[in-house]
């Protein structure tokens, strides 16, 4: 008898792929520890010339990401955070123009006090040292993350999504580019050029050489890495975010501030998911907000007491106070005051973004102390909650964690902090 021996295709070996990677951005987290800031930004500028120079390759690449992901039929939202233009690239250099005038935070002492015996205490804020970032679909992250890690001495490594593969080869040179010029090593960031997913097992079990993962995308990614991951990440979870409109509230600030939350942008985090109103304003607002948002095409659902205002509003269900829309659809429930709208907004909520509208300042105050969520606003749109509004340059994801940052992660959220003792001969006796 004979058997036909067919050579099956070859096995890439992620692990030792990965490994290396992992290896050399240790090394080059420890070379960072010794550039100077000017250099840093030095790297960050040609890092922005590069963009400039091939934008027309990055818009090219970008495109054929497009066109397959359409093919794939790829949800309406994931494509808005896929696609890019000269605006978006634009919107990336200035970020990185805006962390190289950032002050450099690594090397600050803070809280040096001198003990009783002579001894000279405090605390050196120094970077994390390589972080593992994972997302999807949007290609700015990759931008937004070598720019942050890079400012606050940190070595990074990047794995997009496989939408966005094309894009990030694109940018990934870029950034080889920008660092090749300023002579620092191309291992300082790495932008992952595989989609396999086994890259992802990989990454987040490689304790030995990252130090922290920040996942940025779908709920499913981040359930899967919080159950497989042996490495801190830097997280949130969903973005179910609210604006309550209080019964001292401007009505038109309010309705401005609700369709803006809603519907600047659909299938980002801080978009408002549910809106929240004062009983006894309702039938004066309501049917006003509900005609504005009937002209965007925003499907309505309420709880029983706004259909009673509004008869063609779809009945809501508990499920909606939970969700996390991403889309052309809205909760409204009525509430009887504050109280009641903080309660709704600890329960339901995901700790994202949360705002209220509201002319009483014990109102508001009450608001911002009790609601707990990383960002809590007053009096203006929840699309704020983003890393570039709060001057921070760029960000590097929204933590809806306490511990270690909370809210737009910045360079400060890629940095730690170790003692510092100052002695003169000291001796414990």
């Amino acid at each position: 008898m004979t058997y036909l021996m067919i050579n099956a295709p070859k096995k890439i070996d992620y692990q030792s792929s990965i490994k290396l990677m992992g290896k050399a951005a240790r090394e080059a987290s420890l070379a960072l520890s010794s550039i100077s800031s000017v250099k840093k930004n030095q790297a960050l500028l040609e890092i922005a010339k590069s963009l400039d120079k091939h934008r027309q390759t990055i818009l090219s690449a970008n495109l054929l990401d497009m066109e397959l992901a359409r093919s794939n039929k790829l949800e309406t939202t994931l494509l808005d955070r896929l696609e890019l233009n000269n605006t978006r690239i634009d919107t990336m250099i200035e970020g990185l123009k805006q962390v190289t005038e950032l002050p450099d935070p690594i090397g600050e002492t803070s809280d040096l006090e001198t003990r009783p015996n002579g001894l000279r205490v405090g605390k050196m804020r120094v970077p994390i040292g390589v972080v593992g970032i994972i997302y999807e679909s949007r290609p700015n992250v990759t931008i937004d993350s070598a720019a942050l890690c890079l400012k606050s001495g940190n070595a990074c490594i990047l794995r997009g999504g496989s939408e966005s593969i094309q894009t990030n080869r694109a940018m990934g040179m870029c950034i080889k580019n920008g660092l090749a010029e300023t002579g620092l090593p191309s291992s300082v960031i790495q932008v992952i050029n595989e989609i396999d997913r086994a890259i992802v097992g990989e990454l987040i079990t490689m304790s030995d050489y990252i130090d922290v993962i920040i996942p940025r995308g779908g709920k499913s990614l981040i359930e899967r890495l919080i159950q497989d991951s042996r490495i801190p990440m830097i997280k949130h979870l969903e973005g179910n975010c609210h604006v309550f409109i209080d019964k001292d509230a401007d009505h038109q600030k309010a309705i401005n501030i609700a369709l803006n939350s809603k519907t600047h942008r659909y299938g980002v985090c801080n978009a408002m998911e549910t809106l929240l109103i004062a009983q006894s304003i309702a039938p004066k607002i309501l049917p006003k907000l509900a005609m504005k948002f009937s002209e965007k095409g925003v499907e309505l659902r309420g709880c029983n007491q706004s259909k009673k205002i509004v008869g063609n509003l779809i009945l809501a269900t508990e499920s909606d106070w939970f969700e996390e829309y991403l889309g052309p659809t809205l909760a409204i429930k009525l509430v009887l005051d504050v109280d009641e709208a903080i309660e709704h907004i600890n329960k339901y909520g995901s700790k994202h973004t949360d705002s209220i509208v509201s002319e009483n300042i014990s109102t508001t105050q009450k608001f911002m102390m009790e609601v707990d969520s990383s960002s809590v606003m007053t009096n203006t749109s929840t699309r704020f909650a983003d890393g570039f509004e709060y001057g921070l340059g760029a960000e590097i994801g929204i933590s809806t964690d306490k511990i270690h940052a909370r809210g737009p992660v910045g360079l400060l959220g890629l940095t730690t902090e170790k003692w510092i003792v100052f002695g003169d001969g000291h001796v414990r006796q």
